[in-house]
């Protein structure tokens, strides 16, 4: 009788593949986590920056209103320019000027519903 050796090249080579796979399927499983946390954070840092720089741009044109630019409007609801140039850093939406008789109110309002946390509203009292 003869004894043939076999070529277990093949079954080795097989044996190392089903080992990455599994390999890579705990990998996986473990980052999938990670991922989405980061995901999550990254999101709510984009609102805190929006909410920021809505902060930033209605308490300066607060501050220009108080100073006597407010005289420049009429009373009741309306569009107010601003030259801020971080506007263009904040999702679509506008500026509301509000002039009811001895107050003065200023608010950011976004147009998109998701970004409804960023509204930002400053009320003064007319010097």
């Amino acid at each position: 009788m003869v004894i043939i050796k076999k070529d277990r090249r093949k079954e080795q080579g097989s044996a190392l593949l089903a080992e990455l796979i599994g390999a890579m399927l705990v990998l996986t499983l473990a980052m999938m986590p990670i991922i989405l946390t980061l995901a999550k954070d990254q999101q709510t840092c984009r609102k805190y920056y929006f909410k920021a720089v809505a902060m930033e741009v209605v308490d300066g044109e607060m501050e220009v209103l108080r100073a006597g630019y407010w005289k420049e409007f009429e009373q009741g609801v309306q569009t107010y320019p601003t030259t801020a140039n971080s506007v263009t850093n904040l999702p679509e939406g506008e500026l509301l000027l509000t002039l009811q008789g001895e107050k003065i109110r200023l608010e950011w309002k976004p147009k998109e519903g998701r970004f409804q946390s960023v509204h930002i509203v400053r009320e003064v009292d007319l010097p």
